[in-house]
Order: C-alpha cells, then structure tokens, then sequence
C-alpha cells in the first residue's frame, strides 16, 4: 500500500545574481526524500537555517520547487487540480495574531476556504462552522467574535479550526506552539493529538523544541543546511542519534537525554484559555 504522501529527490534553490558572469544559486533543499503514513506525525527539526520551514511551505504549495517528486498516494501532486490540493494538505503558521485578519470575524476566517474552495450555499458553511470550532473546543458564538477578542491560545485553536474546514489528510504545523506558554501548549498539543485520533490525520511539525517532538510525533527527520542528516522513529532516534549533529541538537535540548514531559490536560477542550 502506497504512503499518503511521498517526497523524492526534492530540491528548492534560489538565483543570488552572477559572479564572473555566471549565475549564482542558493541551495535551501538539497535531496530531500521522506515518506508520511496515515495518521502519522512526522517531526522535523533543525537549528535556524536548516531549511525545515522552506520545506513546509513547498510541500503546502505556498513555494515551488525546482525539480524532485511529491506523491500523494502514489499520484504527483502537481496532477491535483488546484482545489483538490487545497483540501489535501493545510498550514499552521506560528503566529496567530498575524495570519488572523483582523478585519474579518471568525467565522468569516473560516468561511473564506469554503468560499473558494467549494460551492457550499450559506447554510451549509454555517454548520461546518460551527462544527469544526466545537471541535477544537471553542463556542459557536466565537464566529461572531474578530480576532483582538481572543487570548493567543484561543487564536490558535481558530488557525487550526481553519485548517479543518475543508477535511484535509495532512496538517502542516510550522512553529505553532512557539509563541505559546507552557500551559495553552501542553492544552494545544493534546487537541491535536485527539483531533488527530478522531479524524485521523496527519501531521508534519516543524519545530525546534525537541521535548513537544518526541511527546507528539512517531518519526524524526533532522534538517541541517537544507539537507537530511538523519531520520527514523523519534525515540529511536533521541535515544541513539547516529550523526554528530543529531546527539548535540539532543543534547542541547534534552539536558541528560531526559525528557521534560509535557503534562497533559484534561481541560484540552475549554475555550477560556
């Protein structure tokens, strides 16, 4: 059975100008390759410049690349047609407070993909609505709300209400935890995990916090000048890191290769955070 999402050989390169008359490239992506399975969480890491959040926005569509292979269920991606890949892959960004308009209410954010993306009449977007904010653990009354009326954690669990509304099979989370403090994150991160147990989905997490990865993903790549270093099983790989870089990201960020485990809530769902 084929992955739900292949990459192969991938590449991104950017033209920085010319140097004795010749033109000059960038490399951000470099031989990227990795497989995601159903309901899987796949993990990637990486110091500042690594190229992790290059790569999450090639595989959302909101960059291209120069040449390599995304397969989705074994069919290239780009034979998608535009609205089909929109519902197949979504993005959380890491600020909610800016990819939030701020003239718009939240149910008019979350209407916005329906709008483009289907011929759904209004009735029909409402409950959609109303159901995917219920989901993660906001009132219907929030769609009336714009988004200065929310605390951050609330932001966020519009961004991913946002990301739900046209049922996609993979979730891009790029540093979406970042901004958070300990409390809203460990509530963030056990949403995702039950959402990700209800609808199975996938999720992609780009992060540089090692101790939200290894509580919340099943497979580990490690990103270091736009190349894959190392991957494999998460834990596999924090307990027994097989490149020099690999050990000193654990090391630097698992003081003693021990985990600060992330406490899990069980007020995951109330919408007063």
């Amino acid at each position: 059975m084929p992955a739900l999402l292949e990459v192969r050989k991938l590449n991104r390169r950017y033209f920085t100008g010319y140097k004795w008359f010749k033109r000059q490239y960038k490399w951000a992506l470099k031989d990227i390759s990795f497989s995601l399975e159903t309901g899987q969480t796949l993990a990637i890491v990486g110091e500042a410049g690594s190229g992790k959040t290059t790569l999450a926005r090639v595989l959302a569509g909101a960059e291209t690349r120069t040449d390599g292979t995304i397969l989705y269920r074994d069919t290239p991606l780009e034979k998608q047609d535009s609205k089909q890949r929109c519902r197949l892959i979504r993005m959380i960004f890491q600020d909610p407070s800016t990819s939030l308009n701020p003239r718009l209410t939240i149910g008019e954010l979350l209407r916005e993909p329906l709008v483009f993306n289907t011929d759904l009449n209004q009735s029909q977007s409402n409950k959609i609505i109303e159901d995917n904010l219920r989901k993660v653990g906001l009132l219907k009354e929030h769609a009336d709300f714009y988004p200065h009326m929310l605390s951050l954690g609330q932001k966020q669990r519009v961004a991913i209400a946002r990301a739900l509304m046209l049922e996609p099979e993979v979730i891009i989370a790029d540093e979406a935890l970042a901004d958070l403090d300990l409390s809203i994150r460990s509530q963030i991160v056990n949403l995702l995990l039950k959402l990700q147990q209800q609808l199975s989905i996938s999720f992609i997490v780009v992060s540089q916090d090692l101790n939200i990865v290894r509580h919340i993903s099943d497979h580990l790549i490690v990103m270091r000048h736009g190349e894959i270093v190392e991957q494999g099983p998460t834990e596999q790989l924090m307990l027994n890191p097989q490149h020099e870089y690999t050990e000193r990201l654990v090391k630097q960020k698992l003081p003693d290769g021990k985990n600060q485990q992330i406490v899990k809530s069980t007020a995951s769902n109330t919408s007063n955070h």
